[in-house]
């Protein structure tokens, strides 16, 4: 018995000391990257010590004495924070994430691969300015310092996937260009949706999908109109917005930006505002610094994880902000593949080559890497085998391809003193096409389109035939020839990716623009009063009262005269009694966004079934035909094929879907309609790429939520939801800042997560509840405010 009681004794001893072991161990994987921002750093090549403050929400203010030691802390100190989201992005860029994911993602990598994106930055760096090369050397170079150093305490993702990050290269930063230009590309999802529609649709029902910009009534640049009377006009209806859904990094969606001039600012001086919709997720897509070179630059803002440059934010003398042109900068064409050898195609009589790439990806898990091949016209990429055209071969050409140098853009944005030096920097601004808003210190406002545009020279197809040069491009329009706007009567300029000019512009530059739902809001905001200040422009941001829902209620309620019995006149009567607001606990809102999901059902589900109603399940090119019908009264849709002999009108597609809506929120909550709420529906959580492993989340933390939230993406405060097949926000204002140029410190921010992207940091999600409750916080810019407001602070030397 004694021996047996101390074998027991033993193992659970040893029990014990496993369990130790392996909690210390886990703490340790947690936490190990958790960086010390007290401790001083040893960072080689620096000619002078760099001062690196940190304020209450980590953010890092560096202030160096030259070009290089800034840069060089500057990737640093980033990699400190997000190494490996800066990993993953550009794994994406250059179709690796199999490596680390396994298998799955093989079909993923070699999309991305097809897109080339080191192939045009390699373009890119060989036309670099030296200076700006050497500021990406001294950049690469801190962020390999980084990897050197601690290898021992690299983020626990790295752990769990079982893998050390590669050095970081110059190329890899102009790689997170090319990936920016992807996710803001139009025409890649819906474009490839409406071929495969055109092919099981008669002619009448496709026409009417394409829409009619004449019925979009406000232009970004209401005013402007080219000098030039003779050059051509092309009004093709091609492409859509595209967005791209890799591992859960789904990037963009909308933006609002806005200024007022001193004339109409409380301050006497210009105020400015941003919001960028893009991806809502953990580490968020935007990291918030400051860079200082004494005497020489000041700037601060938001900045891409793997690039050094500010993106979007202010310096001593000008601010400035961005949204998607949504620009038709995508075309497909169906090539004619010779029969006799699938790897030539037919252009203007001739058998011409492809060009072949073939690619070896290496998948974990597997002992032998993946071979395939991606084949490519003159144009650009064969990828009718990536979106499911299982009978045709189609090729893309894709601005994104073409030549631009976004980061000679950046670099000049952050040194640029005026309207003038503005212009210049946004000029080669061609392949992540913005309308970037302006105002500077001496009373400027002004908003430009930088885009790259392609010249047609026909249009009106969806898919272009291949087999003729006919309908290549002819180049792009000219920055010249952009519209813009400076110092406009009216006060103030705005933009929301709505329709960018009036149809006398003589250009083609889209045809899905957002409808005009925010930019209306906007507006009408801007009207409202004759002063604005700073409790103005965050009332503007929270803002979450529809104009859709403006439009369509009263219709509703028109098509809703007596019907159906009590259960249904309580839900009339709220609509009836509406203020528009979008809010979380609205009832009326919950009945509202349900109604519309239901109207889409409705119109197109009897002709399209199962098999092909997805192509048209909430987005834009269904809400484009709603928004035409609305305005006509008519359309063929409207018609149910399944009831012969009767022929139903718009109104009996609303009273369809309000009965519908009603019956589906009564089973869900009751019949007391009072107590429904859009924001026990409508939620917004922040998710790592990682975060949908349960053990992963339970380890280690790395998700937010659900929480309730109002606002759709319809709102100047928007969070939007993927078509309809749940309504977890998976887009938002990535960022919020208002910039006062009378007294730069006097300006406001926030992101949606935080500065770290190591979970264990207690700055990995901390401006969470800022952002979910509206609130912001101070953007310190001057010395005395950064260091009476910095909580931490490190020497680099």
């Amino acid at each position: 018995m004694k021996i047996l009681k101390r074998i027991i004794t033993i193992i659970l001893l040893v029990l014990v000391i496993a369990l130790a072991a392996s909690m210390i161990f886990l703490n340790s994987v947690k936490t190990r990257a958790v960086p010390n921002y007290n401790a001083n750093v040893d960072l080689d090549k620096l000619s002078d010590p760099v001062q690196v403050y940190r304020d209450s929400m980590a953010i890092p203010h560096i202030y160096a004495s030259s070009q290089e030691d800034l840069y060089r802390t500057v990737g640093y100190v980033m990699a400190q924070d997000r190494l490996w989201q800066m990993d993953l992005m550009r794994r994406i860029t250059q179709g690796r994430l199999s490596e680390v994911f396994g298998p799955g993602r093989v079909e993923a990598d070699l999309l991305l691969r097809a897109l080339d994106f080191p192939g045009k930055s390699r373009k890119v760096l060989a036309r670099t300015d030296p200076e700006i090369l050497a500021c990406l050397e001294a950049y690469t170079d801190g962020v390999n310092q980084f990897i050197e150093q601690n290898q021992k305490k690299l983020s626990f993702e790295f752990t769990m996937l079982g893998y050390k990050p590669d050095p970081w290269e110059p190329i890899h930063t102009l790689n997170m260009i090319g990936y920016m230009a992807w996710t803001l590309s139009s025409g890649w999802t819906t474009d490839m949706s409406l071929y495969k529609l055109q092919q099981v649709l008669s002619d009448t029902l496709f026409q009417e999908l394409l829409p009619d910009l004449k019925l979009q009534s406000i232009p970004v640049f209401p005013e402007f109109m080219s000098a030039d009377e003779n050059l051509e006009l092309i009004s093709s209806m091609d492409d859509a917005i595209g967005i791209i859904e890799e591992m859960g990094l789904q990037v963009f969606e909308a933006s609002n930006n806005w200024a007022v001039s001193g004339e109409k600012s409380e301050t006497g001086m210009p105020i400015m505002a941003n919001d960028m919709h893009l991806g809502l997720m953990s580490p968020g897509i935007w990291y918030q610094m400051h860079h200082v070179i004494e005497g020489e630059l000041n700037v601060t803002g938001v900045v891409l994880p793997g690039a050094p440059y500010v993106i979007a934010g202010h310096n001593e003398d000008i601010g400035w902000g961005m949204t998607n042109v949504t620009v038709d900068d995508l075309d497909f064409y169906l090539e004619t593949i010779n029969p006799a050898d699938s790897n030539q195609y037919l252009l203007d009589g001739q058998w011409v080559d492809m060009r072949i790439v073939e690619e070896e990806i290496v998948v974990k898990g597997l002992d032998e890497a993946v071979h395939r091949i991606n084949r490519y016209t003159h144009r650009g990429p064969v990828v009718s085998g990536f979106k499911g055209v299982k009978d045709k071969v189609i090729s893309a050409r894709w601005q994104g391809n073409e030549f631009s140098n976004e980061v000679r853009s950046v670099q000049l944005l952050n040194r640029a003193e005026n309207w003038s030096d503005f212009r210049e920097a946004v000029s080669t601004f061609n392949s992540v096409s913005q309308n970037i808003v302006y105002a500077d210190r001496f009373g400027n406002i002004g908003l430009q389109t930088s885009a790259g545009i392609p010249i047609r020279r026909e249009g009106g197809i969806l898919v272009y035939p291949g087999d003729t040069s006919l309908y290549d491009w002819m180049g792009q329009v000219p920055f010249e020839e952009l519209p813009y706007s400076f110092n406009p009567e009216c006060g103030y300029v705005s933009s929301a990716n709505n329709k960018t000019v009036s149809e006398d512009y003589p250009y083609y530059i889209g045809s899905w623009f957002s409808l005009p739902w925010r930019i209306g809001r906007i507006r009408e905001m801007l009207e409202e009063k004759e002063l604005f200040g700073t409790d103005d422009f965050k009332r503007m941001l929270r803002d979450q009262t529809s104009h859709f829902a403006m439009r369509y209620t009263p219709v509703y309620l028109d098509a809703l005269q007596n019907f159906g019995g009590d259960e249904y006149q309580a839900a009339i009567e709220l609509l009836s009694d509406w203020d528009y607001d979008m809010k979380a606990s609205s009832s009326a809102a919950l009945i509202f966004e349900i109604m519309f999901l239901e109207l889409n059902k409705a119109m197109f589900f009897d002709e399209l079934g199962d098999q092909h109603y997805g192509q048209l399940a909430y987005n834009d090119i269904s809400k484009n035909l709603i928004e035409k019908t609305r305005i006509t009264g008519q359309s063929l849709w409207c018609d149910n094929v399944n009831t012969p002999g009767v022929k139903e009108s718009f109104y009996d597609n609303i009273r369809t879907a309000f009965q519908q809506s009603v019956d589906t929120l009564t089973a869900m909550y009751g019949p007391d309609v009072n107590s429904w709420e859009w924001g026990k529906l409508h939620s917004v959580a922040l998710i790592h790429p990682m975060g949908g492993v349960s053990i992963v989340e339970k380890l280690f933390r790395v998700n937010r939520g659900p929480y309730p939230i109002g606002g759709s993406s319809h709102t100047v405060c928007p969070y939007s939801y993927p078509k309809g097949s749940s309504f977890v926000t998976n887009h938002g204002a990535s960022e919020r800042h208002i910039f006062h140029t009378a007294d730069w410190d006097q300006s406001w921010t926030v992101i949606p997560t935080g500065t770290s992207g190591v979970p264990a940091s207690p700055h990995y999600l901390d401006q969470t509840p800022l952002y979910l409750n509206n609130q912001f916080h101070r953007d310190h810019f001057s010395r005395e405010a950064v260091e009476a407001n910095s909580l931490y602070r490190a020497v680099f030397e």
